[in-house]
């Protein structure tokens, strides 16, 4: 237990609602009044997070993210249970959060810093570097009040990481930043990964906590409901999004211990999923840029008016590399009969790089499955890509290019 930085122990928090100023001071007493509501917005979460570990935290709007990290940093305190943290932290919560907006970038920062726990000496050497990162010129010796949600995002994140944290704490503030920027932070992120910070993040880009993350966490109605592997935590988060009517996700372990999640309301169902090789035979591994079909079956269990077939291909971290379906493709099925089977054959060079890849498959009534969820299907069929007859390359594309290479004369 020696290289656990942070333990969340049995977190619970409640906000009550008096009435009048009367129940309060009573409550201070001891005295409770039956008239006094409590709202619980946190309850029994608790997990640990080693030395050097990403954690991602996913959950709906509302269930109780930003609350559970604002008690681990010790800006708001619990009703019950302990967090016990080891070395020291760095927090970008609610944007601009503790900044001053009558003050400038780096009168804020100086501040800021100084409540941080710097020396003068200390926030002296680190500002000509926040300044540098932050890049946003003169501005950062005008008054915060004149800032965009950016520059403010680019002032918060440069002071938080001015100095490498033991812990690295990160709401949704970098949602608000502009390309260049956040792929500026994730950089730095990943370089405090490597030398050993720990990195919890609250994001709804499924994209930053794969690539990121070692594992996720996810809390619905505030409660911990799943902690695993990132890719089967969004794969759960995702089919809780969708699901409309309760009790219509499930997991299955794999043999290789990855997890399946299922979802839907049943009125067509995935029969079967393979990849035929360019010779017609089902195969789990292919060519790079072989000629391959992917053959999805469906049956229908109810009469539907409208039946949609999607696919998404994923590589090993659960990044898409490619997704479509039968709306799109002008391929609809309309007006489906209980009994009926059909098939979706989709042909295509294998364009990928050597690699491990899984196909999610879902069943809807339009282009998205957030209408009708009829059967969403993760990890439904995985197959191996290997360069067997082209050029070496690297990367997860296959762009073979017409290269020519022309010496051209002095000047």
């Amino acid at each position: 237990m020696t290289d656990v930085v942070l333990s969340v122990d049995n977190i619970g928090k409640s906000f009550r609602e008096y009435g009048s100023e009367w129940r309060r001071f009573a409550s201070w007493a001891g005295l409770n009044s039956p008239r006094v509501k409590e709202h619980w917005v946190l309850r029994n979460i608790g997990f640990l997070v080693r030395r050097g570990e990403a954690v991602g935290i996913v959950g709906q709007n509302g269930a109780g993210k930003s609350t559970l990290l604002k008690i681990i940093t010790g800006t708001l305190g619990a009703t019950e249970g302990q967090v016990r943290v080891s070395g020291r932290i760095a927090a970008i919560l609610e944007l601009g959060m503790g900044f001053n907006p009558d003050l400038t970038g780096r009168q804020n920062v100086e501040h800021s810093a100084g409540l941080m726990g710097f020396s003068r000496a200390d926030i002296a050497a680190l500002i000509p570097s926040i300044e540098a990162f932050a890049e946003i010129g003169e501005y950062f010796d005008e008054p915060l009040r004149t800032y965009s949600s950016g520059m403010q995002m680019r002032v918060a994140f440069s002071l938080a990481t001015a100095a490498r944290p033991d812990v690295l704490i990160v709401d949704e503030a970098l949602a608000v930043g502009d390309a260049y920027f956040v792929h500026k932070c994730f950089k730095r992120i990943r370089e405090f990964r490597d030398d050993g910070t720990t990195l919890l993040i609250v994001s709804h880009d499924k994209s930053a906590v794969q690539a990121l993350c070692d594992r996720a966490v996810m809390i619905d109605k505030g409660r911990l409901v799943a902690d695993g592997g990132p890719q089967e935590i969004l794969d759960l988060y995702n089919a809780m999004i969708a699901e409309k009517e309760g009790g219509t996700v499930k997991q299955e372990r794999r043999d290789d211990g990855t997890a399946v999640t299922t979802s839907g309301t049943g009125e067509a169902v995935v029969d079967d999923i393979w990849l035929e090789n360019a010779k017609g035979t089902r195969a789990e591994m292919v060519g790079v840029g072989e000629n391959v079909e992917l053959v999805i079956r469906a049956s229908i269990r109810h009469d539907i008016p409208s039946l949609v077939i999607g696919y998404m291909i994923r590589d090993r971290l659960g990044q898409v590399m490619f997704g479509t379906n039968t709306f799109y493709a002008q391929h609809s099925i309309a007006n489906a009969v209980a009994g009926e089977v059909h098939e979706l054959r989709a042909a295509f060079p294998m364009a990928l790089g050597a690699g491990s890849y899984a196909v999610s498959v879902a069943l809807a009534s339009s282009e998205t499955h957030l209408v009708d969820n009829f059967e969403w299907r993760d990890l439904a069929l995985v197959f191996s890509v290997a360069n067997m007859q082209q050029l070496p390359f690297v990367g997860s594309a296959w762009l073979p290019p017409a290269m020519r290479v022309t010496r051209l004369p002095p000047g």
